[in-house]
């Protein structure tokens, strides 16, 4: 190693003397060996690499143990085990229902992509370069305040200042939060689930809710049907077999998940009702009056409205019937239904499209900007 280094300042020393003689500059530079910089580089992408995959294990066990439980019921207890064929046919037909439910809904909640801001608040190329290059802080506050007087933002930070990602370059919409795990900003964010390797928010808290339903509701199924079993083959009344494994652990894995889930759906039922999400719940949204935990409280029947829609019929099934865009929600307070950055007379329309915005022209420069990551 030692004398390719010598090598390598030797050559260096030899190009510059002849880029010297001859007055140019362009062999004079010999960049230095990549194998640092390269082997930076490719260490740093086999750890996103990584971490990627190993972000898939906890999915991954889920999989497994749903399968199994597939198996153990399906084969070792219906097939091999009930001698009754109505009770057979019975179990299996709600058995079937309930596992679609819940492969269904964990499908969607995986695979339903975080929504995200619009490019309405992403600060536009002229804005982000002249941030950018603007060494002053009040004038990167003003750059800030003016993108913000465009938008229909009411929630501030802690210390009253405007959401602003610099991450993202864009001014948080409210009840949006930058995740460091899938590294965007997401719509009404509520968490980051390891056991569906997804940002629930927006796009899939729907989805997610009806997924601790049906897996709920298909532990319990289970359990309440196999625990007859479990009695029999524990006192007896049943041969021993390769059966009598499966249904006993089939019943300690059934009640261990519907008592966990049971928990999470109360919880977030809980949130629902109050309009709230779980980030929420532990840092109080903060508008221009200061901090209001219920700022987004509708009542216990519009709040259930805004997560599954209007139209009842949809309520139960994994499509998407969210009211709104995710950019902008109903307040508790009429006077939070104006922008506190603009006059009476510029407000922000719903209907406005990502181009067409109507005139701010307001002189107020009292409000403060903050960057949050």
């Amino acid at each position: 190693a030692v004398a390719e280094r010598a090598e390598w300042a030797g050559a260096v020393a030899e190009r510059a003397e002849r880029a010297a003689a001859s007055g140019g500059l362009g062999e004079a530079v010999l960049s230095a060996p990549a194998d640092r910089p390269a082997g930076k580089m490719a260490i740093s992408r086999g750890l996103l690499c990584c971490q990627r995959v190993l972000a898939w294990i906890p999915v991954l066990i889920i999989t497994l143990v749903v399968l199994w439980s597939y198996y153990a019921y399906v084969v070792e207890l219906c097939v091999f085990t009930i001698q009754n064929g109505l009770e057979k046919a019975a179990y299996l037909v709600i058995f079937h229902l309930f596992f679609v439910l819940f492969v269904w809904t964990y499908c969607k909640a995986i695979f339903t992509e975080p929504a995200q801001p619009s490019r309405k608040f992403q600060l536009s190329r002229a804005d982000r370069e002249r941030y950018e290059r603007e060494e002053s802080p009040e004038v990167q506050k003003q750059i800030l305040l003016d993108a913000a007087k465009r938008l229909p933002v009411y929630t501030r930070t802690a210390s009253g200042a405007i959401r602003y990602c610099d991450r993202c370059h864009l001014i948080k919409p409210d009840r949006c939060h930058h995740c460091s795990i899938c590294e965007t900003c997401v719509l009404k964010m509520d968490h980051h689930c390891p056991w569906v390797n997804n940002c629930i928010g927006f796009s899939n808290y729907k989805f997610f809710l009806l997924f601790l339903g049906y897996s709920m509701l298909y532990s319990l199924f289970v359990a309440a049907t196999v625990l007859q079993y479990f009695i029999m083959f524990w006192t007896g009344g049943l041969p021993d077999g390769p059966a009598k494994f499966h249904v006993l652990f089939l019943l300690f894995v059934a009640v261990m998940f519907f008592l966990s889930l049971m928990f999470l759906l109360n919880y977030h039922c809980w949130l629902v009702s109050l309009n709230r999400s779980t980030l929420e719940a532990f840092s109080a949204p903060v508008f221009q009056h200061g901090p209001d935990k219920n700022g987004f409280n509708l009542g216990v029947w519009k709040n259930l409205e805004q997560v599954f829609g209007p139209q009842k019929k949809y309520w139960l099934l994994p499509v998407f019937t969210s009211v709104g865009d995710g950019q902008s929600f109903p307040m508790k307070s009429q006077s939070e239904s104006h922008n506190p950055l603009l006059s009476n007379d510029e407000q922000w329309g719903e209907g406005d499209s990502d181009v067409d915005y109507y005139a701010a022209t307001s002189g107020n420069t009292s409000v403060t900007v903050e960057m949050e990551s």
